[in-house]
């Protein structure tokens, strides 16, 4: 069953760690089967409130897979890049 990792950003301070977090996460995840849905695009609020600038929605083919990526050496390498500028919910969904 694929699974979903999404992940609400506001950016802040200098993104310099930012741009190079983004350079780097794609080889990260694709060799656990992962592709982005979504990354940062054009957002409309239809009900209620959503106080984030960026959504990101990456599938991957299994829970195992998603959590072994975010777990894996290579993530947890790049992972304080995406700290040091934002503030977030990163959360992992099974999907249907």
């Amino acid at each position: 069953m694929a699974a979903y990792v999404i992940v609400q950003e506001n950016l802040h301070g200098d993104q310099t760690p930012f741009e190079e977090y983004r350079r780097q996460v794609i080889p990260t995840f694709e060799p656990y089967g992962g592709k982005f849905l979504a990354r940062g695009g054009k957002l409309s609020v239809l009900e209620g409130e959503w106080p984030f600038q960026r959504t990101v929605i990456l599938e991957f083919p299994s829970r195992e897979k998603a959590e072994a990526w975010y777990h894996s050496p290579d993530y947890q390498r790049i992972l304080p890049l995406r700290l040091k500028c934002t503030t977030c919910n990163f959360i992992l969904i099974d999907g249907v």
